[in-house]
């Protein structure tokens, strides 16, 4: 780090070398079948190069992570949201829309209880993110009906109009985040900006950093509109 900070000329051979050597422990505990020693490498290496500003290099490793992680769901699941981090870093929101929707059908295929088959736990904790954020995502991509894939226009519909059949998000959404969430996405649909800036402030508590980051992204597209995200 601080080799960088002074613009050393070396760091990038550093750097490349300490990449290197994780690679190198990462397959040897592959080739000894300790497949949560090397995703923990990897994810360690993924959040290094994440502090020193290189998303897209950071994703790949936690990519792999999820990917050696494939028998261990939860764990899967957090390198997964890793990976979402960065496409939003790099600005790859569609890319980002994709990998939450993956694991949202992971969280409600694997986290559900052996007695009801409903998601509990540290899983409602994670299909609450996906939703959320696919809701921003989707706000802040704006598809066309032609473009939008089923999935996500059913996302959409479950706050663009009233309904009482909402048993499945209230089992990990709380009633007061599902009301403003459909309150947010009809004032969008309605261009309605004084009301989006209230619910921006109500909404400010009850999400994440990366979820008010977004939020603002959409209110800033909606207010004026570039043809491209920004």
């Amino acid at each position: 780090m601080n080799n960088r900070d002074i613009k050393c000329p070396s760091f990038e051979e550093h750097l490349t070398a300490a990449i290197n050597c994780y690679s190198h422990a990462i397959r040897v505990y592959i080739e000894n079948n300790n497949p949560s020693l090397a995703a923990a490498l990897c994810i360690e290496l993924g959040n290094a190069l994440q502090k020193l500003e290189r998303p897209g290099e950071a994703m790949a490793h936690f990519q792999r992570a999820a990917e050696l992680q494939s028998q261990s769901p939860l764990e899967c699941l957090q390198s997964l949201g890793l990976v979402a981090t960065c496409k939003i870093e790099m600005r790859d929101y569609d890319g980002a829309l994709g990998v939450f929707t993956e694991m949202a059908y992971l969280a409600q295929e694997r986290g559900g209880s052996s007695t009801t088959g409903k998601p509990i736990g540290a899983y409602c904790d994670i299909l609450a993110r996906c939703e959320v954020c696919r809701v921003l995502l989707l706000m802040l991509l704006q598809p066309t009906p032609q473009r939008i894939r089923p999935e996500h226009a059913q996302t959409l519909e479950k706050y663009a109009w009233e309904t009482t059949d909402d048993t499945i998000t209230a089992q990990f959404l709380s009633e007061d985040l599902f009301l403003m969430l459909q309150s947010l996405v009809m004032a969008s649909q309605s261009r309605d900006f004084p009301s989006l800036r209230l619910l921006q402030k109500d909404l400010w508590p009850l999400l994440s950093a990366e979820q008010n980051q977004l939020l603002h992204l959409v209110i800033k597209e909606l207010s004026h509109p570039s043809g491209e995200v920004i």
